[in-house]
């Protein structure tokens, strides 16, 4: 008994905040493409925020709930309705068995997340519940859900008064426009010439549709190198800016490999691997050089801005369970 799959959608697996611990033996991290958004999404719950969630990418599923529980959306807006009713994203929402969660094609961004109360009842498997597509590993049977598929739940909830939601401010990156990736030089950058280096950060980029959770590929200039270097496979991270010999750089995401053989002009910074990981590929983008400790500042008022939010939701918890 749980949430059971009426309809699948495009692309909807369960993920959680990553595998840490066992690239060095091959394993890819994989994870959430947008951890600030289902953080969030466990966060409003007063869940611990590494709690797995269904990650449901370009067109959300149609799921049926075999038990009462509460539930909360967070990410992209996929038109998501309850019973037909509209509902908010950011919102604790109480469902009751029956009821009919409906999504649709996003509208904003491109990934929607969904967190249950109390968790999904999945195994880990080497410390995490994250679905790897590319072995069949974790998550529900090591693949993307179908219908039919039913996830179980760690506990059923009962009703509670909500009145309260997460203020749509924090989903505003989801269209931000202009749209700016900072970056911070990758080990290779000195490997390309001036004027590449210049054009990589004035110039307009998109997302190729041939990109996926591996990586995401950009359509736009092309980079040159101020010569042919044979590069040493080394180690690569979420958001790793690796330029092929075509010279149309690719940004490594959730299910990269462990190594890469490209050069690396950049690194994505963390604090906008959300919104990076949120572009549609009709989105066009520029990059934007900053320095390490910028970097750190960014992620820093992230992370304290997350903190704030943990403290005045878990306030609200305990208003309603006293």
């Amino acid at each position: 008994m749980g949430l059971r799959i009426i309809e699948e959608g495009f692309i909807t697996t369960i993920q959680d905040l990553g595998r840490y611990g066992y690239q060095s033996f091959g394993f890819s991290v994989n994870g959430v493409m947008d951890n600030w958004a289902m953080r969030l999404a466990n966060i409003a719950l007063n869940n611990h925020e590494t709690e797995a969630v269904l990650e449901m990418s370009f067109l959300g599923p149609s799921i049926e709930f075999e038990e009462d529980m509460i539930i909360c959306l967070s990410g992209a807006d996929m038109s998501p309705s309850i019973n037909e009713k509209p509902v908010t994203n950011g919102k604790p929402l109480t469902v009751n068995q029956g009821d009919t969660l409906q999504l649709r094609t996003a509208k904003t961004g491109i990934h929607c997340y969904l967190a249950v109360k109390g968790g999904l009842k999945i195994p880990e498997v080497l410390h995490s519940k994250s679905t790897d597509m590319k072995v069949e590993l974790g998550g529900f049977q090591g693949r993307k859900l179908q219908t039919g598929d039913v996830i179980p739940i760690h506990q059923p909830m009962k009703s509670r008064p909500f009145n309260w939601y997460l203020s749509k401010k924090l989903f505003s990156y989801l269209d931000q426009n202009p749209t700016v990736i900072h970056f911070i030089e990758g080990k290779q950058y000195d490997w390309f010439t001036e004027e590449s280096k210049q054009t990589f950060e004035n110039e307009l980029f998109q997302l190729s549709t041939q990109s996926d959770r591996m990586g995401y590929r950009l359509t736009g200039p092309s980079l040159h190198f101020k010569k042919q270097q044979e590069l040493i496979t080394e180690g690569v991270s979420f958001g790793t800016i690796q330029v092929p010999s075509s010279g149309h750089p690719i940004v490594l995401m959730a299910d990269r490999q462990p190594t890469g053989g490209y050069p690396k002009i950049g690194q994505v910074i963390q604090a906008d691997l959300p919104l990076f990981s949120q572009l549609r590929p009709s989105k066009a983008f520029t990059f934007k050089k900053c320095s390490l400790s910028d970097a750190y500042r960014r992620l820093l008022a992230t992370e304290t801005e997350l903190n704030q939010i943990r403290s005045a939701t878990k306030l609200r918890w305990e208003a309603i369970d006293s």
